[in-house]
């Protein structure tokens, strides 16, 4: 039996999950447009290739429908799971080192609002491309804390989770990965575009 779409989207991701595994195709499409934003992003900052995170975040989504039959309510967050499954995805296809190093036009992001002009189009284009580097040249686990913290929103403690380590060592990485940043940024502050503040 399927719910009516305006019914589903008022449910947990929990109760969604369950619902899939019930045989809920609704429940399935509410869960996918709910979660791949987040994985897709998780993964595009990490990797930082879109092509790669693509494929990242559909192998954690299909992870995500294979443990739908034994999901245990209330355990664990499927959000905090997903965010588990992509750094361990994301981190193994960095190892394998089968990362691409060119940045591909396909990969700058676009402006959102049509009323942008150029010149803050192009700005915004270059201060993603200047975070992404930096953020690529952090230590692993200092980049994917910080993405988790700064950019996914994610509490100390639930990022404690996603990484398996302690809330102190998340502190830690978060604030020595943020300093890292600070330095490899501070000088292209006018390149960037930003005005020095009086």
């Amino acid at each position: 039996m399927t719910m009516p779409r305006d019914m589903t989207a008022e449910l947990s991701d929990d109760a969604l999950l369950v619902l899939y595994a019930n045989g809920d195709g609704m429940a399935a499409r509410v869960l996918t447009q709910r979660l791949l934003p987040v994985v897709l992003g998780y993964a595009t900052r990490l990797l930082g290739n879109r092509a790669e995170a693509e494929d990242i975040a559909q192998e954690a989504m299909i992870r995500l429908w294979r443990i739908a039959p034994d999901w245990r309510q209330g355990e664990a967050k499927v959000t905090s799971w997903l965010y588990r499954v992509v750094t361990n995805l994301c981190t193994d296809r960095l190892r394998a080192g089968r990362r691409r190093r060119a940045e591909a036009l396909d990969d700058v992001p676009e402006p959102v609002d049509g009323a942008v002009d150029a010149e803050g189009a192009m700005i915004a284009a270059d201060r993603m491309a200047a975070l992404q580097a930096a953020l690529g040249s952090l230590p692993e686990r200092q980049r994917q804390a910080v993405v988790l913290r700064h950019i996914e929103g994610l509490t100390n403690p639930e990022i404690a989770e996603v990484l398996g380590i302690g809330v102190e060592a998340v502190e830690s990485l978060t604030a020595r990965g943020k300093r890292a940043l600070q330095a490899l940024l501070a000088g292209r502050r006018e390149e960037l575009g930003y005005e020095e503040s009086a």
